[in-house]
């Protein structure tokens, strides 16, 4: 095909394909965030109101900057949508239709390192972003929501939104994923975003105060992070805030108390139904 023909056939295709790509970004952030603010924030708040994990509340000012930022945010992520839909359709990034192409031990395994590898990106393009240098660049507007609420989930510079954006078409490159897999791993993105900005601890815990599943990041790890800013940087998992000694040291206890468990004594095993009593 010659090469002005194959330009105006791309740019047609762009053309059809880029306001669904940019209506389906802005729908996951307004349903995901949007969603969270009206469930936990607004309709349950009364009886999650024990599990608040600081007094205050975020102003409508500072929400009202989080969705505009949050809206050049959508934008940089549907122009990487974009690029992702013209890549397959050139054949440079393999994206199937049919979830069962590869098998369905393929399509979960598929979902679970999408979500995985992400983590781990996160955490270390978090990290990297905190150096003195490089945190006006890339990440002082989400930190000025001290206090942060769901609509802080998408609250980014531009360039920290273009760092976030560029991990689904680089996994592509070594992951042929299925849209149905790529769907699930950017809705669980944009909920869990949600949920950890939210300000209640939403997450169970054990006898002990401590979180039940406590391989997983809770609301009470990432309100630290917006807390105190030298911690806590890990997005879904604590593993890698545990290997690399980054944990925040006052998270069990911050925990418990969002929860309303005051923290057991050294020595006492919450799988002692005596211990717990004498503790209690």
């Amino acid at each position: 095909m010659p090469e002005d023909c194959l330009f105006t056939s791309l740019a047609r295709f762009a053309a059809d394909v880029y306001p669904i790509i940019f209506q389906n970004d802005l729908y996951r952030y307004l349903i995901g965030a949007g969603g969270t603010f009206l469930v936990v924030n607004t309709l349950l708040a009364g009886w999650l109101a024990r599990r608040k994990i600081r007094k205050d509340k975020p102003g409508w000012r500072q929400m009202g900057r989080e969705i505009l930022a949050s809206l050049r945010t959508v934008m940089i992520f549907s122009l990487i949508g974009l690029a992702i839909a013209v890549s397959v359709n050139l054949g440079l990034l393999d994206v199937y239709e049919d979830p069962a192409e590869r098998g369905w031990p393929y399509f979960m395994a598929n979902v679970i390192a999408l979500i995985v590898a992400h983590d781990a990106w996160f955490y270390w393009t978090h990290k990297i972003m905190h150096r003195p240098r490089l945190f006006g660049w890339f990440h002082t507007l989400h930190h000025r929501s001290h206090n942060p609420s769901p609509w802080t989930s998408y609250a980014f510079d531009a360039s920290e939104a273009l760092v976030n954006a560029i991990y689904l078409p680089l996994a592509l490159i070594v992951m042929p994923s299925s849209i149905l897999a790529s769907f699930i791993f950017t809705a669980h993105m944009m909920l869990r975003n949600a949920i950890g900005h939210c300000g209640y601890e939403v997450f169970p815990a054990r006898a002990d105060g401590r979180p039940l599943f406590d391989w997983m990041t809770t609301v009470t790890h990432h309100d630290l992070h917006h807390a105190r800013a030298r911690t806590n940087f890990g997005l879904y998992l604590t593993f890698w805030d545990r290997v690399m000694g980054t944990e925040d040291p006052l998270y069990y206890e911050r925990f418990a108390r969002a929860v309303g468990k005051p923290p057991l004594a050294k020595g006492v095993n919450a799988d002692d139904p005596r211990q717990l009593q004498k503790a209690g």
